[in-house]
């Protein structure tokens, strides 16, 4: 574990994103694990902010475009969904690998649906419900 934080806010969430700046630095392929309204977008808010990428409203989830893109001077940032992703062949089509620079970071949400992200993941960041608004936040190597 490299870092925990207890969120009792979207602020607080939002917050901590931007905190991982350094450990985000590019290159990195990072899964961002939890259920449906953990706060995955969320903390994707304060990482582009953190990186100039996006401002904080600028920043959605991509259920349905799959994959939004968030340039910045020091990283180009990769939100992507993989939920509704099922088979090797609907992943294939995003051509993922393409995305994939040494100025890159890929934030992929339902990744450990595909082994192979797990394999490949430098970063993970899990997200645990422990109360109403309070969400456990967890980033491993």
């Amino acid at each position: 574990m490299l870092r925990q934080l207890t969120s009792h806010s979207v602020e607080e969430t939002i917050a901590f994103g931007r905190t991982l700046i350094e450990l985000l630095a590019p290159p990195r392929l990072v899964l961002l694990h939890g259920e449906l309204g953990a706060g995955k977008t969320t903390l994707v808010k304060g990482i582009a902010a953190a990186f100039g990428a996006a401002k904080e409203d600028q920043v959605t989830s991509p259920t349905f475009t799959l994959v939004h893109e968030y340039r910045g001077p020091q990283a180009n940032l990769y939100h992507v969904d993989l939920y509704r992703i099922d088979t090797q062949r609907e992943l294939d089509t995003l051509a993922l690998d393409d995305l994939r620079s040494e100025s890159s970071v890929l934030l992929i949400e339902w990744g450990d649906k595909f082994s192979r992200f797990v394999r490949e993941r430098d970063i993970e960041i899990s997200f645990e419900r422990t109360g109403e608004n309070d969400r456990r936040i967890t980033v491993t190597e």
